[in-house]
């Protein structure tokens, strides 16, 4: 049996300076590392987001597989925040001049959210808990 005492999700990205600088803002907080080849968020005591250069990452990865930039602007992955005060985060974001793939709507499975894309692609959605009647 696997005990996973904590989760780090690691985006391959383009710049590391260019996406730091926006997941601060978006996350409205400053990394808890932040050094060369790699920044980290601590989302909470068991998640922490972390940004590591494609460039890096690839010299890790070897041949074995494909670069990671050559899935760049590709959506391959989401990230899905689960907020309070869903429209201040899209307002705050929208005028940051974010790119927005989709407003605030009701999703059948019971969350108001909105989706964007940070500037590697990824995509991420902020959320809020609705009643569904």
């Amino acid at each position: 049996m696997v005990s996973i005492l904590h989760t780090e999700i690691i985006l391959y990205v383009k710049s590391q300076e260019q996406s730091t600088s926006f997941y601060s803002f978006i996350l409205e907080k400053q990394p808890s590392l932040h050094v060369p080849g790699m920044t980290e968020f601590e989302l909470n005591t068991q998640l922490k987001l972390g940004l590591m250069p494609q460039e890096g990452i690839a010299k890790i990865l070897g041949t074995k597989v494909p670069h990671p930039k050559t899935g760049n602007g590709i959506p391959r992955c989401e990230l899905y925040f689960l907020v309070t005060d869903l429209v201040y985060h899209y307002e705050k974001i929208a005028a940051f001049g974010a790119h927005i793939i989709s407003p605030i709507k009701n999703r059948d499975w019971g969350d108001r959210v909105f989706y964007l894309s940070d500037p590697d692609g990824h995509v991420i959605a902020f959320a809020e808990r609705i009643e569904i009647s």
